[in-house]
This record gives C-alpha cells, structure tokens and sequence, in this order.
C-alpha cells in the first residue's frame, strides 16, 4: 500500500512553499483569546480544534495531520494584523481560522491579499466584501436581517422600530440595511437608532429611549461582553418579553451563558444555527464538542461556523489534489457538505460566501433556544442591487 506522500508527493501538492511536510500540514488559529471579544471568541477556537482533531483521527488531509499554531489577537485590531503576518510570513499555514468582528477581519484582510493566504471567517457580519483571499462561513447581512425582520412583521405586525449596536461597521451597516428594509419594504418606522462602543456596560439612555419612544420592537446588535450589561439592565428595569419585543442577531448560546438565561428568557435571536436544532449530524458534533470542552459548554452560531472551517478547507484540498491556495480556492466552487452540524451548505461558486438558512429562536428558561422560524436556503448576497451604501462611510 503506498504512503499518503507516495500518493501525494509533498513536490506536488505543495508547490508555493507552505509548511507542508510528508507527514504535516500547519494551520493557524486567530482568535481574541483575551480582552472583550473572548466571551464570543473562545467557542470558535474550540470548534476548530475539534474539527482538527477529527479530522486528524480520520487520516488527515491527504495524509497528512494538521498542526494548529494559536495566536491571540486580544481583541486588538492592530495585534490581529501583526499576528496574521507572522502566521502567514513566518510560519508559513496553509490557512488560517479566525476572526470574529468585522475590525478584526478588515485589519487581517490587507495581510491576507498581499501574501495570498487562506482565512476562513466564521461570523455573521455585514456584507460588501467578498475577497479571493476569505471564505465566508457565518451569514451575511441580507441572508440573516431580511428574514428575520420579515418573520417578526408576520408576526405582530410592528408599526415603529428602535435599533441599537455596538460601534463599529458591522451593526452600523446592518442596522442600515435594516432601516431600508423596514421603511421601504415593510411600511414601518425607525424611531431612534443608538450605538454604544465595545465594551460600553451603561445603557441607562438606552433603557430611557425604550421607555420614551414605546417601539413595537427593538431590534439589537450589540457585540461582545456589552450583551451581558445590556440584557440584565433591561431585565431590573422591568422590560421583558411580557412587554416588549426584542429581536437580536447578535446574541448565541455562548453569550447567554454569560448573560444568564433568566435575563433572556423570551426574547428572539435570528441566527441560521441553534444548539438545539434536531438532526442527527449536530447531535454527534454536541455530543463530541461536549465531550472535549466539558458538559456545560455551549455552541452558539459563530461556534458551529466556524466548525466548518476546517472541513471546508479540507474537503477542498482533497478535491484539488494541492496544498496550494489558487488550486483550493478554485476546487471549493459550489462545494456540498451535506453532514453539517447546520444541515446542507454549499459554498457560492462567485462569492466565496455560504448558502443557509435562517432560523429564529426563541430562549428558554434553561439556556437553550426553541426553533420557532426556519426559512428556505438563502443565496448569500453581499452586495445588494437595491441598497444604495457605502458601509466605508457609516
């Protein structure tokens, strides 16, 4: 029987100078490991090295086993952007796993297009982007704000809106694309529209604009360790899912553990992945997950994303045959996985963005979320004809 480099030379499979040996093929991990980000951020580092580690126990990558190097970009953009060039410059991976917020991925990006390296990204985020050089795992803006804005129109028919977020790019284009879609489509009105910065944990004017404008719903996208302030603030001022709508895209089960389920109890996320969902591939991936990190993890929608990080990348190295990044990116064109934790995707052929579906969620007094919303797979759309923005301006 030959060897896995008898089958694949590493000559052959690797002619761009990747750390790619007979026996190994280096990786890279970059995630906020630490800082502000890590609440969100831990849970995808675990997912990806469980996918290494099945993917290692099933034979590797064309015989070859993976080897993750894990860097810390502590929630710092410009320490997301040094550690990228080291990974790629100096220690030569074949791809790398990470990211979270969209400063961090816009911070890696230009690191990325000048190397010609891989990353597989795996959060939800805002659209207008879809570079050669990233794989896009989580949903784009359209794929998860129209769905569900429509779903909760169905549903109580909702006259005005109040929408807050974090600042940064990323909730300020959703939220625009939000504002078009409710004024233009849904025949609704925006009364207020707030954003705190990262880390921000006092939302008394947040609380007070709720209580002045009296919105049907509040849709929210506040990103990180801000969650946990947010959502238990509102709780001790009295303002529940008896009395208020809250819509959030920005909030998994890896959030809520940390917010207290108490406080979410009600309230609905629109997210295309719930721990909760009822297939038997997501029940094997929780069982394993669960029985690497521990019974009382959690996965939320960015940690199951970026589980198919590593599958994607190594179903499309076999199917190339090569290592090499214009050979892998070329070979994952309309990619099916259909033993997804999420179900069947199929990676764009264009865009390099995932087709999904969107579900909404309602949270449990134990943490979890019941699936009361399942649309169709959604065509990811980055770049929306109808929507005349420059998220480089917001």
């Amino acid at each position: 029987m030959a060897s896995a480099n008898e089958e694949y030379p590493t000559s052959e499979v690797n002619t761009t100078g990747l750390a790619v040996t007979d026996d190994t093929v280096r990786v890279g991990i970059l995630h906020s490991l630490t800082g502000t980000m890590a609440i969100s951020e831990t849970g995808s580092v675990e997912a990806e090295q469980l996918a290494i580690e099945q993917i290692n126990e099933s034979g590797g990558v064309l015989g070859r086993q993976i080897e993750a190097v894990v860097e810390d970009g502590a929630s710092d953009w410009p320490t997301f952007a040094e550690r990228a060039s080291s990974l790629l410059e100096s220690e030569d991976v074949a791809a790398v796993f990470g990211c979270w917020t969209s400063a961090s991925r816009k911070a890696v990006l230009p690191v990325f297009e000048q190397q010609n390296g891989l990353l597989y990204y795996p959060t939800f985020y805002e659209g207008f982007e879809a570079s050669p050089n990233v794989f896009y795992q989580g949903q784009e803006a359209t794929q998860q704000i129209i769905a569900g804005l429509n779903w909760v129109h169905e549903k109580e028919s909702p006259e005005t809106y109040y929408l807050i977020g974090s600042d940064y790019i990323w909730p300020r284009t959703s939220h625009a694309i939000a504002r078009h879609h409710i004024e233009n489509v849904l025949g609704a009105e925006v009364v207020s529209e707030q954003y705190f910065p990262l880390g921000h944990t006092n939302f008394r004017s947040a609380i007070n604009q709720i209580r002045l404008r009296k919105p049907d719903v509040v849709y929210s996208i506040i990103a990180g360790d801000s969650n946990v302030s947010f959502w238990s603030q509102l709780n001790n001022a009295g303002i529940n899912a008896e009395n208020q709508t809250i819509l959030t895209n920005s909030v998994t089960e890896d959030e809520v553990k940390a917010i207290g389920a108490a406080n979410m109890e009600g309230h609905y996320s629109a997210m295309k992945y719930f721990q909760s969902i009822d297939n038997p591939y997501n029940e094997e991936f929780v069982e394993a997950f669960k029985e690497m990190h521990g019974e009382d993890s959690v996965i939320g929608d960015v940690t199951q994303a970026a589980y198919l990080g590593p599958w994607i990348w190594k179903r499309s190295v076999e199917r190339a045959g090569s290592f090499d990044v214009d050979k892998v990116r070329e070979a994952a064109k309309n990619l099916e996985l259909e033993d997804m934790p999420e179900g069947y995707i199929r990676v764009h052929e264009d865009n390099q963005h995932i087709w999904s579906k969107l579900r909404i969620g309602e949270w449990q007094a134990d943490g979890t979320a019941e699936i009361v919303y399942e649309s169709d797979l959604i065509e990811p759309d980055p770049f929306p004809e109808n929507l005349d923005l420059n998220p480089d301006e917001l």
